[in-house]
């Protein structure tokens, strides 16, 4: 019996567990905090007041997923996050402007790669605890150097400049 009881609490304790960060039902909410922006070759970090707010419409797999940005709130983007497939794991960002962002569910994070105005932008969403993590690195989209000998030995690698990155610890509110 005793037995028993140990593994009912071991099934429910993995399946809370599993179900605490289901995606996107879970990240749900309104969300505020400070985004720290590092620019590459400068010693100090802008702060800027960031928001997500993410929300369920009636459309099956689409829910709002809106970005606001400084303490005015002026900079307000509503976009819409619509599933892709079955499995969840391609996602798109809608930014109802005609351009479309691709996002893919990876190791518990929703993650993008795009290129805009010779900027390539890598994109991270995750949840640790009870924050929700927003991660973008700011890369050259052209090569800064190439090396190697460009053979199947030794293949050519190209290296980029890292821009910026910014990251947010984002506090749910509602």
């Amino acid at each position: 019996m005793r037995q028993m009881f140990f593994l009912l609490m071991l099934f429910s304790f993995n399946f809370l567990h599993a179900q605490q960060y289901v995606f996107p039902g879970s990240w749900e909410g309104k969300w505020q905090g400070d985004m720290q922006w590092h620019q590459t070759g400068k010693d100090t970090a802008v702060i800027v007041k960031m928001k997500l707010n993410i929300e369920k419409t009636d459309s099956a797999g689409v829910w709002n997923w809106q970005l606001v940005y400084g303490a005015d709130e002026t900079d307000s983007r509503p976009y819409k996050l619509i599933q892709k497939d079955e499995k969840g794991i391609h996602w798109v960002i809608d930014e109802l402007s005609g351009i479309v962002l691709d996002q893919y569910r990876v190791a518990g994070k929703l993650c993008g790669v795009f290129t805009v105005m010779n900027s390539t932008i890598l994109n991270s969403y995750w949840m640790e605890g009870d924050h929700l993590i927003v991660e973008f690195y700011s890369i050259g989209c052209k090569p800064i150097s190439t090396t190697g000998k460009g053979n199947d030995e030794i293949p050519f690698v190209d290296s980029y400049r890292v821009g910026s990155y910014q990251k947010a610890v984002l506090t749910r509110v509602k």
